[in-house]
């Protein structure tokens, strides 16, 4: 599936990554390359940036597919080198590393 609103994807848009039920980070969109698959099938593919940006938490389904979040919908960064952050848990930094979040 292509985004129907790519323009503002490319144009500063973030893809939030939800965690067990919550959101904890962005990662903000570079570029959608087309893809074809070995079916013929066009897909899109989301190049990242490589900097993960650790957002408040907020709770949220799962989904499949696109979702839009609207400014007052998505959740705010984190400032960084907060002192009163408090420490993931075990198993969720686990989890982040797995998938590479840092």
């Amino acid at each position: 599936m292509w985004p129907k609103r790519e323009a503002e994807l490319v144009g500063g848009g973030s893809i939030y990554w939800v965690i067990k039920g919550v959101i904890l980070a962005r990662q903000k969109v570079v570029r959608l390359d087309e893809v074809i698959g070995q079916d013929g099938i066009r897909r899109c593919a989301i190049v990242l940036d490589p900097e993960v940006h650790r957002t408040e938490s907020a709770q949220r389904r799962p989904f499949q597919g696109w979702r839009y979040l609207t400014p007052k919908d998505a959740p705010r960064d984190l400032a960084k080198g907060r002192a009163h952050e408090i420490a993931m848990p075990p198993e969720l930094s686990q989890a982040l590393a797995e998938i590479g979040v840092r």
